[in-house]
């Protein structure tokens, strides 16, 4: 009796000891300060996805914005492509995780963290500052990848895992410089810009030489508001800009209140963004609109298919990428259609792009010379030369 337990006991302590070492040989994840386990990323493993596969059935998407749609401009028209890449992609609701209202700040870390918590393999985040701390979460990530739009540091953060992209917008400025410059009578142009910087001066010099190639004598002038969100700055601004002469006004800021000045003093308006008829019904001609369902969708497919995406992307008219909102025809000037098609078609189908020499910066000297085309290096905007016939003033 004593030989058969002995040799039971034997076989007990055998098998714990196996699955200990089962435990021990596991890979387990490394735990934060807090206790809790930190995942480099979601995982798609099941029974019937054994590969870790990411498919159209089981990505989720993840949104970070620093306002929300009740800016009736930027990030309205963000959710509204992002609502179109769902659509397109026939992707369910619980697929798609939005954070609204996220500052500059480490708050955009957090709302990071929470979209990896809650499973996302792709992160979009939206505004200018977002950037750097997108990149402090994708360091710690190389599972999920991270998608940053108007940003730069991609190509030098030295990441797989982070993008930037945006689109050629210069372009479509252009295209709505024409609508302006057709339609001023005093041949000066307003424009409220929020900063001084590449991506807003990149799009007020397309919309300026827009208006110029249909309006010789056409002249703007431009007032910051240092804020890419501040309705009543904006409001300031374009108040100002009318009462100094300028009888169609343009702006590159997240809110409607350029177009609803414009509504309110009899001038005329070229929006951003978003068609923005329905606050400037007898004032706004058209907008320079994105289509961001285009970059969104080109990343998800980029996933599905295994291929990486690339650290810098960017299109413009001929991707479909940005172009204009439907004109409101009753306010427009004759031939504005035509000449904006014409426009178009020279972009897309020749060697011709809007900053295209000679150009002249305000002080005279020559920035572009004649027969040469400068082309944005990078998504990100860096065209900062103040063209002749422009004037900021505060």
């Amino acid at each position: 009796m004593k030989h058969k337990s002995f040799k039971k006991f034997s076989i007990i302590l055998a098998l714990i000891l196996l699955v200990a070492g089962i435990a021990a040989c596991s890979p387990s994840e490394e735990p934060d300060s807090t206790g809790s386990a930190i995942s480099d990323g979601p995982t798609k493993t099941t029974a019937e996805n054994p590969e870790n596969k990411i498919t159209l059935e089981n990505i989720k998407i993840g949104f970070i914005h620093h306002t929300d749609p009740s800016d009736q401009g930027y990030v309205l028209t963000l959710n509204q492509g992002a609502e179109k890449m769902a659509s397109d992609l026939n992707l369910r609701e619980d697929q798609v995780i939005t954070k609204f209202n996220i500052a500059e700040s480490s708050e955009t870390e957090a709302a990071a963290l929470e979209l990896i918590e809650q499973g996302c393999d792709l992160i979009f985040a939206t505004s200018f500052g977002h950037e750097q701390y997108l990149i402090n979460v994708a360091k710690d990530h190389p599972d999920v990848e991270f998608c940053h739009a108007t940003g730069y540091q991609a190509a030098e953060s030295g990441l797989s895992n982070m993008h930037n992209f945006f689109s050629d917008f210069y372009q479509a400025r252009y295209l709505s410089g024409i609508a302006a410059g057709l339609k001023t009578e005093s041949n000066k142009l307003g424009y409220v810009a929020a900063q001084p910087f590449a991506e807003c001066i990149s799009g007020y010099s397309g919309f300026f030489l827009g208006a110029k190639s249909v309006n010789p004598d056409v002249v703007m002038e431009v007032k910051y508001t240092y804020s890419w969100n501040d309705p009543v700055t904006e409001t300031q601004a374009a108040q100002a800009l009318i009462e100094s002469g300028c009888d169609v006004l343009g702006h590159h800021t997240a809110s409607a209140a350029v177009a609803t000045t414009a509504q309110q003093n009899g001038v005329y308006h070229v929006g951003y963004t978003t068609d923005m008829r329905d606050v400037g019904p007898d004032a706004s001609l058209t907008s320079a609109i994105f289509d961001w369902s285009i970059p969104f969708k080109f990343a998800v497919e980029k996933m599905i298919a295994g291929e990486p995406i690339p650290t810098d992307w960017t299109g413009g008219l001929a991707e479909g990428a940005c172009g204009l909102s439907p004109f409101n025809e009753d306010i427009i000037a004759p031939d504005t259609v035509e000449a904006i098609n014409e426009a178009r078609d020279r972009i897309i189908n020749t060697d011709w792009d809007v900053f295209t020499g000679p150009l002249k910066n305000n002080e005279g000297e020559i920035v572009v010379p004649e027969g040469e085309t400068f082309t944005e290096p990078k998504s990100s905007p860096s065209w900062e030369h103040i063209l002749e016939g422009i004037k900021i003033t505060e």
